[in-house]
């Protein structure tokens, strides 16, 4: 990912602070509300995703086709939703980046769609250590025993997690 650079924000309307939530909704659910607050800003960067500051911290992203937690924003305000667990020896591949491969994942909720976006957390902890994309559903991704099961898409480290503000 290249360097991001923040090049304005803004504070956004209620009513488009509304339509990000319930679109934030229709991908956790009802933990959507955990990322609700008076003040939502609109971060402007040379960046693939567009970020939202709630309260100040950069919490959400938006792809265009989907709104997500930022990892900062799984970090600060758990959510069960949307899970995908790592054994502790896919941790240090997990935070360096890696893809997520099938012998690595100890469970899956029932609500991991394909090319829907997953939080990635340690089997130990429930602690978020990545958001990817999932490449199959839940039950088959159960079912696989090979392969790669969610594409990495931001991790402690990259771009997204050392953007000063």
């Amino acid at each position: 990912m290249k360097k991001i650079v923040a090049k304005k924000r803004h504070s956004i309307r209620k009513s488009q602070g509304q339509d990000l939530l319930a679109r934030l909704e229709e991908q956790i659910g009802p933990s959507a509300q955990l990322f609700h607050a008076d003040m939502i800003e609109v971060l402007e960067t040379n960046a693939d995703v567009s970020l939202f500051l709630v309260n100040k911290k950069p919490l959400l992203m938006d792809s265009g086709t989907w709104v997500f937690p930022t990892l900062k924003g799984a970090v600060q305000l758990p959510f069960p939703e949307r899970r995908v667990v790592v054994d502790a020896g896919a941790i240090p591949y997990v935070v360096n980046g890696a893809d997520i491969m099938r012998p690595g994942i100890v469970s899956v909720t029932d609500d991991v769609r394909a090319n829907a976006p997953v939080q990635i957390v340690d089997e130990r902890h429930g602690k978020p250590l990545a958001i990817g994309i999932a490449l199959l559903d839940a039950q088959e991704m159960r079912e696989s025993t090979t392969g790669k099961m969610v594409k990495k898409f931001h991790h402690v480290g990259d771009e997204i997690w050392n953007l000063e503000i």
